[in-house]
């Protein structure tokens, strides 16, 4: 019969990797059968009740540690969010934050106070949601075939932005800074093209009208900032 003792890393220092098992025979048949099967490292001692131990070691380099923990997968994820409520840059970027990447690139759109030389206090956004939910995913699907990126993550916010507040939010995780920058510029201009929300500035109907949806909205004003 055996018992584990103590962590092997506790015990011998790395590449070692190791258990400790209590003497008898069916211990010493485990520790010979490994030891046919592997490069082996064993010593023996007394403990202080007077009992024999034999402690078996497996050499295991650190490089292939490394490399294992380097394969282990974590699965990609788009995160789409359309919502009423403040966005929080810090919120959004800590959903992509990934072991295996390097770098977050983030877009973050925000209300100034301006529009064509009048004051603006706040913006209003709508989006036609099962449509545009449905663009923002085919945006992540061409990010994914163009870049190399894990997570892709993408909030808007709906109803009214005040004035230095977050509309929107793209960020994006990749090993490497390229990949994310560029994912991320085209995923805001894609957006703009593409998905059918538009923003009122005051009363006034205003540039975000995407020309995907003009037939559904023919009033809207069709405006390039």
């Amino acid at each position: 019969m055996f018992q584990e003792v103590l962590p092997c890393e506790a015990m011998v220092p790395l590449p070692y990797s190791g258990f400790l098992l209590q003497t008898g025979s069916a211990t010493d048949t485990i520790i010979d059968m490994l030891s046919s099967a592997a490069s082996l490292h064993e010593s023996s001692f007394k403990t202080p009740d007077g009992l024999t131990t034999r402690t078996a070691f497996v050499p295991v380099s650190n490089h292939l540690l490394r490399k294992d923990m380097d394969k282990v997968e974590e699965t990609s994820k788009d995160i789409i969010k359309f919502t009423a409520e403040k966005l929080s840059v810090d919120d959004v970027s800590q959903l992509v934050v990934s072991p295996l990447c390097g770098a977050i690139s983030l877009f973050v759109g925000t209300t100034r106070n301006n529009f064509e030389g009048k004051k603006v206090i706040s913006l209003e956004y709508e989006a036609y949601l099962p449509m545009a939910e449905n663009e923002i995913r085919k945006i992540c699907s061409d990010i994914r075939q163009k870049w190399p990126v894990k997570h892709i993550a993408v909030f808007h916010r709906l109803g009214l932005v005040p004035v230095s507040e977050a509309s929107i939010i793209i960020a994006v995780s990749s090993a490497h800074r390229a990949a994310s920058l560029e994912a991320v510029t085209y995923a805001i201009d894609t957006l703009k093209a593409r998905v059918p929300i538009w923003k009122k500035v005051g009363q006034k109907v205003a540039s975000f009208c995407h020309v995907d949806m003009i037939f559904l909205r023919n009033s809207l004003i069709k405006h390039r900032e």
